[in-house]
């Protein structure tokens, strides 16, 4: 893979429409302002990023979540595009330099398809097919579109919803730069390999405009003909990646001390992992200068994502050549060197048995998970059978931008995801409660 093509401003979509701008913002600029301005990005803001919403402490969602990676992403991509001009010079006339604001946008749109509920929701969906009513329709199914429904992730749905043309939309769905989409698919393969972990980067009904970005960026392809579809990742999907990784690492441990899940010298233990003597000198000045406990947690975990972020562009930059080969499949935070790699290990064991255990996050998860099974449950029926008068009622209430009415159960079962996956946890819940006649509209 080179560069110059990995990096294209061409917009999916308005491949042949060359439009005069007025403005000095840059096509990837403009990505991320498209999706800053958009319903899907602002319905994050009421989705579960790992703890319950808020009450009287303020933590994390899907919004707030998104916005510290762009941040982060968009700092990571000025490093590498910096370094990446220093070392290919013959560069300075490609749009190397933008990689930072490219990056920034991928990282605003990675989890626009996460279903409500975190990942519980996920597993919902997934499993109200492999495992709960949604079993008995595997074999009116073809075996690539049941391992869509089967493996649902929301990486391959945040794919398609920046893709796929909705009902009324225009074509291309966002009309994302090619670089821009390339760079979210984290897992560039189709369903047929998620395997266990049920990952995967496009639905069947996607795998056609992911071969045509693909083409046009010489990503490279990894399948021979008559194997399921399987590509290398494209370069800045590594930093997109390492952004997500360093953010949700380092946000959920200050999470946790807000929310008394850890105390102030676990927090402060956990943090000062990644310091060296003179780096724990300078923050304990600094601690010392500023008395409450929350602003000394916050100056911590902003100390340590800059060192990760600097850590993360010497790995993408040391091995550069084997990114463009294909060659190169960890993910860049794996490859910290120690001392760095064992404090940020001690921070995933420590949040993996304290805070992504704790009741309120498995609360949360359980009744998302019967939420989103109930809705699912009476969704498809509904679109199975719409002639009934229940039916109607329920299909009334989907916008008319989700093709319910397709003609094939693929694409009915797709339509039902992308309603309900676009659901935050409040809509989610209030509609539920609704059709079970817990709640009535306001009179």
């Amino acid at each position: 893979m080179n560069w110059r093509q990995l990096i294209s401003n061409k917009r999916f979509g308005l491949e042949d429409l060359h439009e005069l701008r007025k403005d000095d913002r840059t096509e990837f600029q403009r990505d991320f302002d498209r999706l800053i301005f958009s319903a899907p990005f602002r319905r994050l803001q009421n989705k579960t990023q790992v703890f319950p919403l808020p009450g009287s402490i303020f933590v994390h969602n899907r919004l707030t979540h998104s916005l510290e990676v762009s941040c982060v992403g968009r700092s990571l991509g000025d490093s590498i595009a910096a370094q990446l001009l220093k070392k290919h010079p013959d560069l300075q006339d490609s749009h190397i330099s933008e990689i930072g604001a490219i990056v920034s946008a991928a990282c605003l749109a990675h989890d626009l398809g996460n279903p409500p509920f975190g990942h519980s929701g996920e597993k919902a969906i997934s499993t109200f097919f492999s495992e709960g009513k949604g079993l008995s329709l595997k074999s009116e199914l073809s075996s690539m579109e049941w391992e869509d429904i089967t493996h649902f992730e929301g990486n391959a749905n945040a794919f398609r919803l920046l893709t796929h043309q909705f009902l009324g939309r225009r074509k291309g769905g966002f009309v994302m730069t090619y670089s821009t989409l390339a760079a979210i698919v984290k897992y560039p393969f189709s369903s047929q390999l998620a395997g266990r972990k049920s990952k995967f980067g496009f639905f069947a009904s996607e795998a056609n405009d992911f071969q045509k970005i693909a083409q046009e960026l010489g990503i490279l392809k990894l399948s021979s003909e008559g194997e399921p579809l399987k590509y290398a990742r494209h370069p800045l999907v590594f930093l997109v990646e390492a952004a997500d990784d360093i953010c949700y690492q380092m946000m959920d441990i200050e999470d946790a001390f807000k929310l008394k899940l850890l105390t102030f010298e676990e927090a402060k233990e956990l943090y000062q992992g990644f310091l060296n003597e003179n780096r724990k000198k300078r923050t304990d000045e600094v601690c010392r200068l500023v008395t409450d406990r929350n602003e000394q947690i916050a100056y911590l975990r902003a100390t340590v994502i800059g060192i990760l972020i600097q850590e993360c562009a010497r790995i993408f930059i040391q091995n550069e050549e084997k990114i463009l080969e294909g060659e190169f499949n960890e993910a860049l935070i794996k490859q910290i060197d120690s001392p760095l790699k064992e404090a940020y290990q001690k921070c995933s064991q420590t949040a993996l048995h304290k805070i992504y255990r704790s009741r309120d996050v498995l609360d949360i998860e359980l009744a998302g998970f019967h939420v989103i099974s109930t809705l699912l449950e009476l969704m498809i029926e509904a679109v199975q059978s719409p002639q009934k008068a229940y039916s109607q009622l329920l299909i009334n209430r989907v916008s008319s931008q989700y093709d319910i009415n397709s003609p094939s159960l693929y694409g009915k079962i797709q339509a039902v995801l992308d309603y309900i996956s676009g659901m935050t946890d409040v809509y989610a819940l209030d509609l539920y409660r609704k059709i079970k006649g817990n709640s009535l509209p306001a009179v």
